[in-house]
C-alpha cells in the first residue's frame, strides 16, 4: 500500500506535465463544444415545436431522452464522416461532413418524431433546424480552423524514407503544411541507427515505407524521446494489423492466415446484400429508369455494358454497368484506365452518372446474385490484373474476399490511388472483417459521392496500368 501511495501522486502529475496533454483535452473540448451546440439545435425545434404534438406528452426525462438520441446518432454519423477532426481537414471539408451528419440524424430524428406523434409532423421545423444547423457548422468550422492554427503552431518534422518520396510535397498538396513542418529528410540506410540523434529536437516523424529493422529502431528511439510517430505502412505491416493476440507456452504470440471469417458474420453478411441490395434497387429505380432513357436516347447505342471482371480467389463474372463510354470505346481490343474528365471516350451522359456513381446501380444485380457483396474489394479486369501482378505479385491478396460495390479503397482513396496503396486498404479491410466496418464504409461512401476527387483519372494514355505501377517494385 506504500509503494501505491507514492507511485500514484507520480503518476497523476506525470499526467498533467505530458506535453501533449493540455493539446489534446483543448482538442476534445472543442470537438465537444461541437456536439453540444449542434444538439442545443435539434433541442429548441424538439421543445418549441414538436413535443407538444406529440399524443403522450413527456416530462423531462422524456424529452432528455429524444434529445440524448439525437446527440448519440449525431455522434456516431459525425465520427463516420469525420465531422469532428479538428487539424487534418479544411473549413469546407468540416462544413460539408458536419451538414451531411446533420442532415441524416435530423432525419431519423423526424422520423422518430412520427412514431411518437402517430402521423408525419411538420417538415418545415425540422428543415429550418437543419439551416440552423448548417450555420453552426460553418461558424465552428471556421473557429475551430483559426483557432487551432493560432493556439499550436506547426509541428518541427521530420522524414525518414526507404526510397525517394514527394511526402513533403504530399503534405503540403492536402494543406497540412500548416501542422506539420517538415524540416528534414533523412534516407533509412543502414546506418540509420547512428542518425537517430538527429530527431531529438523533432515532435513529429514520419516513416514513409520503411523496412522493419530500421523501423523498429526508429519507433523505439521515438517513443523514449516523446517524439509521435506516422507510420506509412508496408504490405507486410497492414497483414500484421489483423493478427489474433493470444498466449502459447506462457508468450504472447501473434496469430495469422488466410481471410477466413467465421460462418456467423458469412451468414450475416450476405443476409444483408441481398436485403439491401433489393431494398437499393428499389429506391434508385426510378433514378435508373431515368438513366435507361437518357443513355439510349443520345447515342441509341446498348444501354447496358457488361465486362469480365475478377471476384473471391479469381473467379471470373461479368458486372453490369449502365454505359458511360462510347460504344467503339476500346476498338482497338488495348484495356486502358479512365483518364477521367479528360477522358474523349466517356458520353456527356457517361460524364454525369459517373459523377454520381449511377453506372454502378446495375451491379446491385450482381450482389442479389452472389457474384459481389456491398462492401469488398473493387473488382479488376483480368488484363489490368494480370499488369499489376507482374510488377506486384501481392496485388492478387486482395481476392482473398468477394468483391464489393463499394470499398475501403474507394472510400479512402481516390481512382487513381496507386496499385500499391490501393492494395494496403483493401487489406486493411480484409485484416478486420465486421459488419460494423461494413456499416461505416456504406455511409462513408455517400460521403464522397458529390467529392470530384474521388473520380480522377490516370494519367493521361495509361493502357492498363504499366505506367501506374513501374515504380511500385521500390517499395515491396
Amino acid at each position: 500500500m506504500e509503494v501505491m501511495s507514492q507511485k500514484s501522486p507520480n503518476d497523476v502529475q506525470q499526467i498533467f506535465t505530458n506535453k501533449y496533454f493540455y493539446h489534446d483535452l483543448q482538442l476534445r473540448l472543442t470537438k465537444a463544444l461541437n456536439l453540444v451546440l449542434q444538439t442545443l439545435v435539434f433541442a429548441g425545434t424538439w421543445y418549441f415545436v414538436y413535443a407538444k404534438t406529440i399524443v403522450d406528452p413527456f416530462y423531462n426525462v422524456g424529452n432528455w431522452a429524444v434529445i440524448a438520441l439525437f446527440a448519440l446518432i449525431y455522434f456516431l454519423y459525425g465520427r463516420t464522416y469525420d465531422a469532428f477532426v479538428v487539424s487534418l481537414s479544411s473549413v469546407s471539408e468540416k462544413f460539408y461532413s458536419q451538414v451531411l451528419s446533420c442532415l441524416f440524424t435530423d432525419g431519423i430524428m423526424y422520423f422518430v418524431i412520427a412514431l411518437l406523434t402517430r402521423h408525419f409532423p411538420r417538415i418545415m421545423p425540422i428543415i429550418l433546424c437543419l439551416l440552423v444547423q448548417a450555420v453552426v457548422a460553418y461558424l465552428w468550422s471556421s473557429f475551430s480552423f483559426n483557432w487551432y492554427f493560432k493556439a499550436f503552431p506547426s509541428k518541427k518534422t521530420a522524414i525518414i524514407y526507404d526510397e525517394e518520396n514527394d511526402l513533403k510535397e504530399t503534405i503540403n498538396e492536402y494543406g497540412l503544411g500548416n501542422k506539420f513542418n517538415v524540416q528534414k529528410s533523412i534516407k533509412a540506410d543502414k546506418d540509420i541507427v547512428d542518425k537517430l540523434f538527429e530527431l531529438k529536437s523533432f515532435e513529429i516523424v514520419f516513416l514513409d515505407n520503411v523496412h522493419s529493422h530500421e523501423r523498429n529502431q526508429i519507433i523505439k528511439y521515438c517513443i523514449q524521446h516523446d517524439i509521435r510517430v506516422y507510420i506509412l505502412p508496408r504490405i507486410g505491416d497492414v497483414i500484421m494489423s489483423g493478427a489474433e493476440k493470444m498466449h502459447m507456452l506462457h508468450l504472447p504470440v501473434l496469430h495469422l492466415g488466410r481471410y477466413s471469417p467465421n460462418l456467423e458474420y458469412l451468414f450475416l453478411k450476405r443476409a444483408f446484400d441481398i436485403i439491401v441490395a433489393i431494398l437499393a434497387f428499389i429506391v434508385t429505380s426510378p433514378f435508373m429508369l431515368c438513366v435507361a432513357i437518357a443513355i439510349k436516347a443520345t447515342d441509341h447505342g446498348p444501354i447496358l455494358y457488361k465486362q469480365i471482371r475478377l471476384t473471391k480467389d479469381g473467379r471470373e463474372f461479368k458486372v453490369m454497368k449502365f454505359r458511360s463510354m462510347r460504344v467503339d470505346a476500346e476498338k482497338d481490343g488495348v484495356a486502358r484506365l479512365s483518364t477521367g474528365e479528360d477522358d474523349d471516350r466517356v458520353t456527356p451522359v457517361g460524364k454525369f452518372i459517373r459523377k454520381v456513381r449511377f453506372d454502378e446501380l446495375p451491379q446491385l444485380f450482381n450482389i442479389i446474385k452472389g457474384d459481389m457483396s456491398i462492401v469488398g474489394p473493387r473488382p479488376e479486369r483480368p488484363e489490368i490484373a494480370q499488369q499489376y501482378n507482374e510488377e506486384l505479385p501481392e496485388f492478387a491478396m486482395r481476392l482473398q474476399a468477394k468483391a464489393g460495390l463499394t470499398g475501403y479503397a474507394q472510400v479512402y482513396g481516390k481512382y487513381n490511388t496507386t496499385p500499391y496503396n490501393k492494395l494496403e486498404m483493401d487489406l486493411m479491410y480484409i485484416a478486420n472483417p465486421s459488419i460494423f466496418e461494413d456499416l461505416k464504409i456504406i455511409f462513408a461512401t455517400i460521403k464522397i459521392l458529390f467529392e470530384s476527387e474521388s473520380t480522377e483519372g490516370v494519367s493521361s494514355g495509361t493502357a492498363i496500368a504499366s505506367e501506374v505501377v513501374k515504380n511500385e517494385k521500390s517499395t515491396k
